[in-house]
């Protein structure tokens, strides 16, 4: 391994730990609250990369309903009230999830950017035993705006460069399973891996490997993406913002991940 990887970086849901369904759960009764509905379809294709408050904004305004920032908040509060309802102890990691967390963390500091609710994502580390590997989260509320603007990526990595010094953007992998995940990172600089735990390899784009979760990626790959160049379309300028579906660069899918 020749060392160039200095930091990772992943999303938390899709990711790390296999919520979504007890996220959308939690959206639907939210919704069912406010007279709304949310369906698990529209959910995944056109929800999944937002964090809470952004789910909210963007289903009322496509239902034509006005909701006030207090209505949202309000909102927000009751969904974390249900997913915490619903939380329990059991396989919500992904497999493999926790073993490649320690290889990672033992090889390199490791972040969370993540559109979920800081508390919901710290009762999970701490009933894994998995909490003490991050050097730092960044969570839902954390940043001025939330995914798919850059702002959390970003956000994650200058808390990296403060703590241990990693030095550019472009040596920090991301590891994303949504085009939103993927546009902030790509917007923040950082070279980016996706993963096919919640959408196929051609709803990637952005991602310049392709693995079909953490149980298939080592961080020799890792290490090995970074020492390439960037493919054409990468933006290594933490803050520039660019829209993923404009990458015309080819990705790379390891082997056993979905060509499709």
């Amino acid at each position: 391994m020749s060392g160039a990887l200095q930091a990772i970086v992943f999303d938390f849901d899709g990711v790390i730990a296999d919520s979504e369904p007890l996220h959308l759960r939690a959206f639907q009764r939210a919704f069912a609250d406010a007279g709304l509905t949310l369906t698990a379809q529209d959910y995944y294709s056109r929800y999944l990369g937002f964090d809470d408050a952004g789910v909210f904004a963007a289903v009322s305004q496509d239902c034509g309903a006005a909701l006030t920032a207090d209505q949202i908040a309000t909102l927000v509060a009751k969904k974390g009230e249900y997913v915490q309802e619903s939380l329990r102890a059991g396989e919500i990691l992904f497999p493999g999830a926790a073993d490649f967390i320690r290889q990672a963390a033992a090889a390199v500091p490791i972040a969370i950017a993540s559109g979920a609710q800081r508390h919901e994502i710290e009762e999970i580390l701490d009933a894994t035993q998995l909490r003490s590997y991050f050097v730092t989260i960044v969570a839902a509320g954390e940043t001025v705006r939330g995914k798919p603007a850059p702002d959390p990526y970003a956000r994650a990595f200058q808390l990296l460069q403060r703590s241990n010094g990693a030095t550019t953007p472009d040596r920090c992998v991301a590891i994303e399973d949504s085009r939103w995940g993927l546009e902030s990172a790509r917007g923040a600089g950082l070279r980016c891996v996706g993963v096919t735990n919640s959408y196929p390899a051609a709803d990637l784009p952005g991602a310049e490997l392709i693995v079909e979760g953490l149980n298939t990626l080592t961080i020799q790959m890792l290490d090995e993406l970074v020492r390439n160049p960037a493919k054409a379309g990468h933006h290594g300028t933490p803050g520039h913002h660019d829209s993923v579906g404009r990458v015309s660069s080819p990705v790379t899918t390891a082997q056993g991940a979905d060509p499709a």
